[in-house]
């Protein structure tokens, strides 16, 4: 009898140590599950609406709640489905995305303009303007040179704002450079037609190769989830709009011969574009030379730039030096139609360059412009900068060039905005309209051409 209680006892602590084991092992598991979870899933002990579908620990859960959602899921119920957005700027209700792009627009401002700016050597015309882009949250203040503007700024804790290459900025103080940007309005600048974007670079010029640059950056940086679907209907909606940067009025081409067509666009020869990215060619002439030296069977259509024309800037071609290289003179009619008819398009650094990127055209560039090293142009010019390496798509580029660097303004609501509200203005022509001051003093441009200092 002793034998076998102690056969049994033997037995029972085996069962029991064998359960002891499991228990502990369950343990384990149920640890190492649950630290898993706490990790990756937040633990909630209220009853929030995003409790109760799977992706919560749920200490307090809601029993109607049976269905496991995805991220995704969930996401598209709280931020699309369920609410109602509006649009400040078209005043309309409008999707997510379109809220989503209007609160970028206006939450970059406020990051950029919340300490306030002081401008230096600002022309009086550009003033409004600026106050317009960058004075929403604290008034711009603006002082005739470079040393009063930084001791304002000192005074103040806030940054400097200089247009271009113009002026030497302090040290010690944050300063952007500001410019025109890409989409830029329904006229030229130099006719004092408002902007309705603008940059403002803290890096530097976004035409000089020499420096980098935010725009440098942007297009060199991978773009974020989304962008380049973002891009790619920002560029069909562009050419189908038959928009650019000035935007200037249509009129119908001449006939053109049949043939390689090369679109040539002038540029201002002391812009500073030209004078910081152009190589060995400088000049309007020496790129017309340039180009028949090069393709000599091809069909050259030359459109010298329309502030030449115009009589506003230098850089004019004399007329039997144009009409000897090329087939074909371009004096009127905007640049996305001249685009459309070439082939493919030669240029020093103009911008009209990246609008026929946009359109697929096959681009050479004989200078450095800001589009050009980045393995999308044919580069016969000076070498690109070392810093160039990275080869975005065009969307990628589009993305950098046409939403992340740039800042634009709403004329009619004056709001921060995306560039897809500035597309719609311009195709319902509903952009700034000059002041009758800045009518009369754009046509003593006209007398004062060896000035141009005065409005630039």
């Amino acid at each position: 009898m002793r034998n076998r209680a102690d056969s049994d006892g033997r037995r029972k602590n085996v069962v029991l140590e064998n359960a002891r084991i499991e228990h502990t092992v369950h343990r384990q598991r149920r640890f190492a599950h649950h630290r898993v979870r706490i990790i990756n899933r937040p633990r909630v002990f209220g009853q929030p609406f995003y409790a109760g579908w799977g992706l919560s620990e749920d200490e307090n859960p809601v029993w109607r709640r049976q269905r496991k959602l995805t991220r995704a899921q969930l996401f598209a119920a709280a931020m699309i489905l369920y609410p109602t957005w509006y649009d400040p700027c078209r005043d309309r209700l409008c999707s997510f995305e379109e809220a989503l792009d209007q609160l970028e627009a206006e939450v970059r401002a406020f990051r950029e303009d919340r300490a306030g700016h002081v401008a230096a050597g600002m022309r009086l015309w550009k003033r409004p303007h600026l106050q317009r882009f960058f004075g929403r949250e604290h008034p711009m203040r603006f002082a005739a040179d470079g040393p009063r503007a930084a001791t304002l700024a000192r005074q103040r804790g806030c940054g400097l704002l200089m247009w271009g290459a113009e002026g030497e900025g302090p040290t010690d103080l944050p300063l952007r450079r500001v410019e025109d940007g890409f989409l830029r309005s329904r006229g030229l600048g130099a006719d004092l037609v408002p902007p309705l974007s603008l940059i403002a670079d803290a890096r530097g010029l976004y035409y000089d190769p020499s420096q980098a640059s935010d725009l440098e950056a942007l297009i060199a940086a991978p773009p974020p989830p989304g962008a380049t679907v973002r891009a790619e209907r920002l560029i069909a909606a562009l050419i189908r709009a038959g928009l650019s940067k000035y935007n200037l009025p249509a009129t119908a081409l001449p006939p053109l011969p049949a043939g390689r067509r090369i679109l040539v666009p002038g540029q201002v020869e002391d812009d500073a574009s030209v004078r910081l990215g152009a190589g060995e060619v400088r000049t309007n002439i020496a790129l017309l030379k340039a180009v028949r030296a090069a393709n000599p069977d091809a069909v050259l259509i030359w459109k010298p730039h329309p502030d030449v024309l115009a009589g506003l800037r230098p850089g004019r071609v004399v007329e039997a030096d144009a009409r000897a290289l090329a087939d074909v003179i371009l004096e009127s009619g905007d640049a996305a139609t001249a685009i459309a008819a070439a082939d493919e398009v030669w240029t020093i650094t103009s911008t009209l360059g990246f609008e026929a990127l946009l359109r697929g055209k096959s681009v050479t560039c004989l200078g450095m412009p800001f589009y050009a090293g980045w393995g999308l142009t044919r580069d016969l010019g000076r070498p690109a900068p070392a810093r160039r390496t990275a080869r975005p798509t065009l969307a990628a580029l589009a993305y950098a060039c046409l939403i992340a660097y740039p800042r634009y303004v709403d004329p009619v609501s004056v709001l921060p905005c995306s560039p897809e509200v500035i597309i719609e203005r311009l195709v319902n022509g509903q952009g700034p309209q000059r002041r009758a001051g800045l009518r009369i003093l754009s046509k003593l441009q006209g007398l004062l051409a060896s000035r141009s200092h005065l409005w630039r």
